[in-house]
């Protein structure tokens, strides 16, 4: 009798087991799944909504003329600090200047005006800007006034359409032509008077060397363009652009 209540005994934990692997532990296996799952979902949702924006404004230099707008160095930039970029350039476009009816192209509104079509949640707006206005000033003063004035309310333009960003700004080459050394000079006046970092790029010092062929041929879309890195140039111009940007931008 006492040997049949064992086996009994022995019987009923091994359906107990049997139903424990069978049901059980699938369930609760289950159960731990959807608690990870959700703890990874939650995480998500959080790094997406602490991301910070960056709002990039400007020219061919910013919508990276025939090439696509992930080889850029300010599109590399963002990526590696973790931010979600908003590319906001126009071939042609200028800060100053209305393009929309400049001969048979359309090159776009002027820049102080495209600025209030900006994320508003920006973090940074960092312009990079003037090469056509260096083109369209060259020696006449007015224009260059003009520039100046254009600048100020582009800058005024983002403090009301992204009031929370700190904005940034980055000059043109070091260009050998009529225009170039007299907007330049004007991006840091006024920059300056705004208490907004620049990274100035025209000056021989620059890595960039655009004066020079040999040079234009390896790092630039074409030899005779003076405007647009192509994907190696941008490579050689990050590191320059990213320790700018993390002492003079971000650290501020």
């Amino acid at each position: 009798m006492q040997i049949t209540q064992i086996h009994q005994n022995s019987f009923a934990n091994q359906a107990n087991d049997s139903i424990f692997t069978t049901f059980i532990r699938p369930i609760n296996l289950f159960i731990g799944m959807k608690r990870t799952l959700f703890i990874f979902l939650l995480w998500l949702t959080c790094s997406i909504s602490q991301a910070q924006i960056i709002n990039v404004i400007g020219d061919s230099y910013v919508a990276n003329h025939r090439r696509d707008k992930s080889e850029t160095w300010h599109y590399l930039m963002a990526q590696q600090l973790g931010m979600t970029y908003n590319n906001y350039g126009r071939n042609g476009a200028s800060v100053a200047f209305d393009r929309t009816h400049d001969g048979r192209f359309n090159f776009g509104v002027a820049l102080y005006q495209k600025a209030l079509t900006m994320d508003r949640s920006a973090d940074y707006v960092l312009i990079i800007a003037g090469h056509n206005d260096a083109d369209k000033v060259g020696t006449n003063r007015d224009s260059l006034a003009m520039f100046r004035d254009s600048l100020q309310l582009m800058i005024d333009n983002i403090h009301d359409q992204c009031p929370k960003a700190r904005i940034a700004y980055v000059t043109p080459w070091y260009v050998d032509r009529p225009g170039f050394k007299e907007v330049c000079k004007v991006i840091r006046k006024v920059c300056r008077r705004n208490h907004i970092p620049v990274l100035n790029n025209y000056d021989k010092k620059c890595v960039i060397k655009v004066r020079e062929e040999d040079f234009r041929r390896t790092y630039f879309q074409a030899s005779g363009d003076y405007a647009h890195l192509n994907a190696e140039g941008h490579k050689l111009f990050l590191p320059i652009a990213m320790k700018w940007f993390k002492e003079k931008v971000l650290e501020q």
